[in-house]
């Protein structure tokens, strides 16, 4: 590697030099571009521009899956293996593309032009199975074609299938009313339904009143956590010290979650604007939106919508001649769900492996680079111009009195069309199952549908009559978290899907706490075993004992729910986790 030419490399970081250490990811992923993989000479350089040491450069380069030390194929394609995937037929799409090509999983074939892997969640649940060859999604790549879709790999690796189209249905259309078209609504098309509206109206009040009116409206975090979105800003702007951050958090990475991709395509704009009256709400003038690696077609959308907003005058300096000055800065993740994690976020903005920070201090006083930051995801976000702009009483007609609003659900599995649903809260989960979606696949009977994503739990028939609330999901045990409803037919082994949810945990565990690292080895280890027919006396002993541990003792949100679903289908169907069941499938 002493010939390697770094000039190339040179001309690219050059912009980014100037940052230092904040510029690692981008400066990994310029590089990676262009030399395919990180040798070490290519790490050596990077360390030596950004004057980071080259220790820290390898650890983050080991940290996050889409960097490769080691030659890669020209083109990586990424064959999602999660539940929703998993379901589908994900696993018999990777046999196929192996197949097609001669190699195995991991290994690059033999003209260097591909390599492929198994992935987790794509984000692609309602195009399920899903891939990814290079940074072009494909969907409904099931070699049994009953999608209409060509079966052959030939047609998905030669881009003959068309691209994923991400549309949003529903009966409200409070956040998604620009997501139909199944392309970006542009500036021009945004500010003709009204757009910026909401930005106008907050330049005109102060940033206080703002706050209150976010508050009156009783939003709260959509991305799991529910904590209200205007005592997280009131919080951050009383905090002491300049300058301040608003953080969006597009690091979409929990299996079955797929509704911020669609805000993201469909309507950027949307997006920005939240932003702005943000930091306009706490007093922050720099924002950063983090979005996830495997998103590279949101990732155009959003370069292409920041620049447009910029030329308007919408981003920049004194924003419509009020005085008040806003910027932003896409940075794109490379493939770590931990990072979705606020803490850990932030570790990732200021070029470190994503390590989750023990809390408190909290990021309302302590946040990015240390100072006072609002940190929300992008659903939450995009409440905020609606809210402004016909204020919070208006906001508050549609839902409940506890949950008002409406809410986001990503719609996958077994159903006729799965997709991202916009309802009221308080519609059920019946209505939203058979009604909107269209009812069980192919006319099957319901089994059951996990509720919440992979740290989530399972509802059962019975539960169908259950409000979409989050006080009436509560009382009946069921999470909302990210808005993830995957439906599983009676056909359906729960072992399998379960097996998937614990390989996924075991895999994106960062190491950090003992708990969640040994925890979801172990967790995965026993449920292979069970789903193999080959369950050990005192397994279901031993996924109770691993599973309250890592709740307890966790540092973060991944461990302390890595064994939520585990947990949840042993209460439901013990049965299934006894040493004979899966040998008498």
């Amino acid at each position: 590697m002493s010939d390697l030419d770094l000039e190339p490399l040179h001309a690219a970081l050059h912009p980014l030099v100037p940052q230092g250490r904040t510029a690692l990811l981008p400066a990994l992923q310029a590089a990676q571009a262009i030399y395919g993989y990180l040798p070490e000479p290519v790490a050596a350089e990077v360390s030596r521009l950004l004057g980071v040491p080259l220790a820290d450069v390898s650890g983050v380069i080991d940290f996050y899956s889409m960097f490769y030390r080691q030659p890669v194929g020209k083109t990586v394609i990424q064959v999602c293996g999660d539940p929703a995937c998993g379901l589908a037929g994900g696993d018999a799409v990777l046999e196929a593309v192996c197949r097609h090509l001669n190699i195995s999983p991991d290994q690059v074939s033999p003209d260097g032009a591909y390599s492929v892997e198994r992935a987790p969640c794509l984000g692609l649940c309602d195009h399920a199975p899903a891939m990814l060859v290079g940074e072009r999604a494909v969907g409904n790549a099931d070699p049994t074609p009953q999608f209409g879709v060509p079966a052959s790999p030939a047609n998905w690796l030669a881009g003959d299938t068309p691209a994923p189209q991400g549309k949003a249905y529903g009966t409200a259309r409070l956040l998604t009313a620009n997501c139909d078209k199944g392309r970006p609504t542009s500036l021009a098309e945004y500010l003709a339904a009204g757009g910026y509206a909401g930005l106008k109206k907050a330049l005109a009040i102060t940033p206080a009143a703002v706050i209150a009116e976010v508050k009156a409206s009783g939003l709260v975090g959509r991305g799991g956590a529910a904590f209200p979105t205007g005592v997280k800003w009131e919080g951050a702007s009383q905090a002491d010290g300049q300058p301040k951050y608003i953080v969006c958090n597009a690091d979409e990475s929990e299996p079955g979650t797929f509704k911020d991709r669609i805000l993201l395509e469909g309507d950027p704009q949307r997006i920005l604007e939240s932003l702005l009256i943000a930091g306009y709400a706490i007093g922050a003038f720099k924002g950063y939106i983090y979005l996830r690696g495997e998103y590279a077609q949101a990732y155009r959308v959003m370069l292409d919508a920041i620049e447009a907003a910029r030329l308007a005058g919408f981003l920049g300096e004194n924003i419509l001649g009020t005085g008040f000055s806003f910027d932003l800065e896409l940075r794109r993740g490379a493939g770590a769900y931990i990072c979705g994690e606020e803490t850990a976020m932030f570790e990732s903005i200021e070029g470190k492996r994503g390590f989750p920070r023990v809390k408190p201090p909290f990021p309302t006083t302590h946040g990015l680079f240390g100072k006072p930051t609002a940190i929300n995801n992008v659903e939450t976000l995009c409440n905020v111009p609606y809210i402004l702009q016909y204020g919070s009483a208006a906001y508050r007609r549609y839902g409940t009195e506890k949950s008002p609003g409406s809410k986001l659900f990503c719609v996958s599995g077994d159903v006729t069309y799965p997709g991202v649903y916009e309802i009221p809260f308080g519609v059920t989960i019946r209505q939203l199952v058979f009604d909107l979606a269209g009812s069980i696949r192919h006319g099957n009977g319901l089994k059951t549908i996990l509720f919440g994503g992979a740290a989530g739990a399972f509802a059962t028939p019975d539960q169908l009559d259950v409000p979409l609330t989050f006080e009436d999901l509560r009382a009946a045990g069921l999470p909302l978290g990210s808005g993830v409803v995957m439906v599983c037919d009676e056909s359906r082994d729960l072992r399998d899907v379960l097996t998937r949810l614990g390989r996924f945990f075991a895999h994106e565990s960062c190491g950090k706490c003992y708990p969640c690292q040994l925890g979801t080895q172990r967790q995965h280890e026993i449920l292979l075993r069970i789903a193999g027919g080959a369950a050990l006396p005192g397994d279901v002993e031993r996924l109770l004992d691993v599973g309250w541990t890592m709740s307890d003792a966790s540092l973060c949100g991944l461990g302390q729910t890595a064994a939520t679903a585990v947990l949840s289908a042993l209460k439901l169907w013990p049965e299934l986790f006894e040493p004979s069941a899966a040998a008498g499938r």
